[in-house]
């Protein structure tokens, strides 16, 4: 068994979970990153490589397995994997919304919930929750990424009541824009109707303008590193702008906060 901290990381093949998984190596913590195939996947300096579908039960209990065979334990879990979706509400089929809520919601779940077993057994760990600042705003033709990302918070908060008895915490981490291919490459709903079309491409347009001159993924992947090694906070948000909406969120009044927001997305 290693007698460094054992990190398993979901989501790694590229952005905000490489650079927290690179982070975290380079703190000499020993490092699992899950990947849906490890055929395709990019191999990682310092970073061992797991196979894990987090929409599929047994796949992640193969991986978590296998982690523990390796290393004999797990001291922190970030849940990062994650996916967008690009459309009105109306717009959005129920199939999409739980294709993503799979991923998003239930897939942090179905790891969390694994990796707990373990982590009670040691009577430590920390649990990272990769939210957003969607999370705690609204965003105009986001919305079921933003509900999924509220789910995330609401369980994350009750969670970490649950566990602190057995001397496990939960951290949430709040990023905003963050130059990844996440956005950039966010999937738009099958269904589209021309009603919407022109607001939508609007903020399309907005999003992809706001991800190309946001900072890059290693600032976050910082926080997440933080928030797993040092002292517990239940909400971090990278400074910058996530820190921004944090504080115009909690003190300013809801007509400039919406205001400003349809702004952003150049939205009337």
């Amino acid at each position: 068994m290693t007698s460094s901290q054992v990190v398993l990381i979901t989501g790694v093949s590229s952005g905000i979970g490489r650079a927290a998984a690179q982070q975290f190596a380079q703190q000499g913590c020993l490092v699992f990153g899950t990947v849906r195939d490890l055929g395709k996947a990019e191999p990682m300096p310092q970073v061992e490589l797991v196979e894990m579908d987090v929409r599929d039960d047994s796949s992640v209990r193969r991986a978590v397995g296998a982690v523990l065979q390796r290393a004999g334990r797990i001291d922190v879990l970030v849940n990062n994997a994650g996916g967008t979706l690009l459309g009105a509400v109306e717009e959005t089929s129920v199939a999409e919304a739980k294709h993503l809520f799979d991923t998003n919601l239930f897939g942090m779940l179905r790891v969390t919930q694994a990796v707990l077993q373990v982590m009670r057994k040691q009577a430590s760990g920390r649990i990272v929750n990769v939210s957003s600042v969607l999370g705690f705003l609204p965003a105009p033709y986001m919305g079921l990424y933003s509900a999924s990302k509220h789910a995330v918070e609401g369980l994350s908060e009750t969670l970490d009541h649950e566990v602190r008895r057995f001397g496990i915490r939960v951290v949430l981490v709040q990023p905003s824009y963050t130059k990844t291919n996440l956005d950039l490459n966010a999937p738009v709903v099958a269904s589209k109707i021309a009603a919407y079309d022109g607001d939508r491409e609007q903020v399309s347009r907005a999003i992809t303008r706001n991800v190309q001159k946001a900072p890059a993924p290693q600032a976050v992947a910082a926080t997440i590193v933080d928030a797993a090694l040092g002292a517990w906070q239940m909400r971090r948000t990278p400074k910058g702008e996530a820190s921004l909406l944090k504080t115009l969120r909690r003190f300013m009044p809801v007509g400039p906060v919406d205001a400003s927001l349809r702004k952003t997305f150049g939205l009337g």
